[in-house]
């Protein structure tokens, strides 16, 4: 209804006054991107204030070293099977207190087949889902939770490094983090960034989100949406809040905003899990499509009670939640856009005029300095992070707007997923690196 009312004000609108509703629209459309500036301003400071070399973890001893379930949860990955077995048996960990739990799906032969090939350690464990709908991570994982045994619970990707201590890591935040920690979500990053153009655009923006914008947004103390791997959470309290949504593609982000609701805070680990980023568009598209409409989906569903969800969170959180998750999909819509306005006045130099209505100089000026703010900032988080990580990648980070288009099609093709599949989930082919990994280059 709301969303009709506005669509009829815009059109009447520009019937009336066309100027006037054009810089009520900037207004409105500027609010929100001020607010993702800000953060990204804060993640910036904080790059350039972090020092180079983390400190590491103060280690507990093993006798106080609680017993960690480790969820890995998997689909057609029959390819990295023995590469995560043995990254999986490499974690520095007494193998007593560690439950690994491989799951996979009763309709996955060739990686059942693939499994049965190897000597797996006393430690890890297979556990079959039985066929069902929706066929989902999150369900796979729901389903593995139950016979979890450890006080604490990582989900693992079938492609995941994790770096060896990241258990201790995370058991050590927990130990120091009091009863409201519920979750520890670990830096993600590449193994083989320089494999095509879209791995380096892959990477400058992991190196930027992991390292920059998330402890950033942990910092201001607002809602964390996890990224899909590598988080680790206290058993009882996942549990509590009824593990994850099935039908929710980026299940995590999700579950992020959940724990935020139920009071509880989220850190964010000085301890990095290397990926494998998409070499091609046809790789890429329908993994984007896939987050894209996870994050609409979460959004959605947690703006069904927008006064129970700002009770909750707490008026400062609950904005913060708006402009930064609802910025983020606006930006993706309104980004192509912003390109067909430039042409448009390119074509008609006339219409760079600012309209003779009531602050409309001011108005403009504002909208123009938030995005020039916007572009910079982005770009320079991209390449001080990725610099950071040694990938370097400064020229990659100046194309990030070109990616950014692309980003904005599959933003689309998520709408319209949305409404004729919405918890279809397309999975990611994996296994198709075509450089040396890099993680054992710097570990190995």
């Amino acid at each position: 209804m709301l969303l009709g009312i506005l669509c009829g004000l815009i059109v009447g609108g520009a019937i009336v006054s066309p100027g006037a509703t054009i810089g009520c629209i900037t207004a409105l459309v500027t609010l929100p991107f001020m607010g993702v500036t800000y953060i990204r301003l804060i993640a910036l400071v904080g790059v350039l204030r972090a020092p180079r070399t983390a400190d590491a973890s103060q280690r507990l001893p093993d006798a106080l070293l609680p017993t960690y379930t480790v969820l890995v949860p998997m689909f057609d990955e029959a390819a990295v099977l023995p590469k995560l077995v043995e990254g999986l048996a490499a974690l520095d960990y007494p193998s007593a207190k560690l439950d690994v739990v491989l799951v996979l799906e009763e309709a996955d032969v060739a990686t059942r087949a693939a499994l049965e090939l190897l000597d797996l350690p006393a430690h890890m464990r297979a556990l079959v889902v039985p066929n069902g709908q929706p066929r989902t991570k999150p369900k796979a994982t729901n389903y593995a939770l139950l016979s979890a045994t450890g006080d604490f619970v990582v989900v693992y990707d079938a492609e995941d490094r994790p770096e060896p201590d990241q258990l201790r890591c995370a058991a050590a935040a927990f130990a120091a983090g009091g009863a409201s920690l519920a979750c520890v979500q670990a830096r993600l990053n590449v193994f083989n960034p320089r494999d095509s153009w879209f791995t380096r655009q892959f990477t400058v923006e992991y190196s930027a989100l992991f390292d920059a914008v998330l402890p950033a947004l942990a910092r201001l103390r607002l809602p964390v949406p996890l990224g899909g791997t590598s988080n680790h959470f206290r058993r009882q309290m996942l549990v509590a809040i009824g593990g994850w949504d099935p039908f929710n593609v980026t299940e995590d982000a999700d579950l992020g905003l959940r724990l935020a609701r139920q009071g509880y805070t989220t850190e964010v680990l000085a301890s990095t899990t290397w990926e494998e980023a998409p070499l091609t568009f046809r790789q890429w598209l329908p993994q984007r499509t896939r987050w894209l409409k996870g994050w609409y989906q979460t959004y959605v569903v947690h703006t069904r009670q927008p006064g129970r969800l700002m009770r909750e969170l707490g008026v400062f959180s609950g904005i913060g939640f708006h402009i930064f998750l609802g910025g983020l999909l606006l930006s993706t819509l309104m980004h192509p856009l912003f390109y067909l306005f430039l042409l448009w006045n390119l074509a008609m130099p006339t219409a760079f005029v600012i309209p003779d209505v009531f602050g409309s100089t001011a108005l403009w000026l504002l909208s123009g300095t938030t995005l020039l703010l916007g572009y910079l900032t982005s770009i320079a988080i991209g390449i001080l992070a990725a610099r950071r990580r040694g990938h370097g990648l400064a020229w990659s980070a100046i194309q990030s707007p070109l990616c950014w288009l692309l980003i904005s099609a599959a933003s689309y093709r998520a709408l319209w997923q949305l409404w004729r599949a919405p918890f279809l989930w397309e999975k990611t082919a994996h296994g198709k690196a075509r450089s040396a990994d890099e993680t054992e280059e710097r570990h190995g």
